[in-house]
């Protein structure tokens, strides 16, 4: 199954198509549209006031209710763009946008209005065709959640060892919150410190935490193409802001020792398991039946109100810049049904669908 996402922040739509969707699902709208919801903008103080309904409008690749295995294409439409707002920005990029990369890229012909087709706006597509993976990889008992594991200096509990066990449950407990942390009162400690930020005219970023359940051993490969932990890194990265993808303990294992960082293997009633998951369920590129779980750093949302320094590209001379517009302070709660998305894409992949 292979995604290609369309669209632009301030075009009149943006959009995917899937090919390679099984024939015979039964889509849940409503699940899609709840997906969809996590994401959405315009929801209080901590996000952007861009109001976007973001319902998605299928063009293809489904009738009566069942994907038919033709191309699923949807659309989104765009009702909420302040195209004036970046009016100022066609040569003077903002300093760690893509305008600048982009220019190059495209020979100064790229839609610079909101980013774009860079802009994070392109992510709605995107956790459209995550949540048409989610219900096929529901049918084969697999299972993806993800929580804010840290914003500044604040941080949650770790998905393992959070004092219940890992489960379908707790997944959706989380993703049911408006901030999706497990301990709440952490989670508040987290949106004191977006708010701070925006009061400075600043931005925050963090860290997400996401898990996997139900990845039968034995799943990739040690090579390229194959490698479990490659193809999530792959598909993790194509996501606006993410810089950089950790599996287990991740760079923490720098400081271990190999007595901390192995996990022990047992046996119970033919059950093969481990005890801990430092590795996050993957050794040798290869699933090992415990859950896949990894972390992704969100960097701080670039769009900030200070004055900052950038260029003219049109004189090609020094520039000053302070970025109007609407702007989250902080994207790692809308972030995190991204994430998601993207690690139900790659699992897809894995397993051949």
């Amino acid at each position: 199954m292979k995604h290609t996402i369309f669209g632009e922040s301030h075009g009149p739509a943006i959009g995917v198509t899937l090919s390679g969707v099984p024939a015979g699902i039964e889509l849940d709208m409503d699940e899609i549209a709840f997906e969809l919801s996590r994401r959405a903008p315009g929801k209080g103080p901590l996000s952007t006031a861009r109001k976007e309904a973001d319902v998605p409008e299928i063009l293809s690749g489904m009738f009566e209710g069942q994907t038919t295995g033709t191309p699923l294409c949807a659309v989104i439409r765009n009702t909420d763009q302040h195209s004036k707002d970046y009016s100022k920005l066609q040569y003077l990029p903002r300093p760690g946008h893509a305008d600048y990369t982009g220019f190059l890229r495209y020979d100064g012909y790229n839609d610079y209005r909101g980013g774009g087709h860079f802009s994070g706006r392109l992510t709605a597509p995107l956790v459209f065709a995550g949540a048409v993976a989610k219900q096929i990889l529901a049918r084969e008992g697999i299972a993806i959640g993800a929580h804010i594991r840290s914003i500044a200096d604040v941080e949650d509990l770790p998905l393992e060892n959070a004092g219940e066990p890992l489960s379908r449950a707790l997944l959706r407990q989380v993703a049911e919150k408006p901030f999706p942390v497990l301990d709440d009162g952490r989670g508040e400690a987290m949106q004191q410190a977006i708010l701070q930020a925006k009061a400075e005219k600043d931005s925050v970023g963090g860290i997400i935490e996401c898990a996997v359940l139900g990845l039968p051993p034995g799943v990739g490969a040690p090579d390229y193409g194959e490698n479990v932990e490659g193809v999530f890194a792959q598909h993790l990265f194509a996501v606006p802001a993410v810089k950089g993808v950790a599996f287990g303990a991740g760079f923490g294992m720098a400081s271990m020792r190999g007595s901390e960082c192995n996990d022990p293997i047992r046996i119970a009633r033919g059950n093969i398991y481990t005890l801990g998951n430092v590795n996050g369920g993957v050794n040798g590129g290869i699933t090992n039946g415990m859950p896949v779980v990894f972390s992704v750093a969100i960097r701080p949302t670039p769009s900030i109100a200070q004055e900052q320094d950038t260029i003219d590209l049109e004189k090609m001379e020094n520039a000053k810049l302070t970025i109007e517009g609407r702007h989250d302070p902080c994207i790692c709660h809308r972030a995190v049904p991204v994430i998601e998305a993207a690690a139900a894409l790659a699992t897809c992949e894995l397993l051949g669908i």
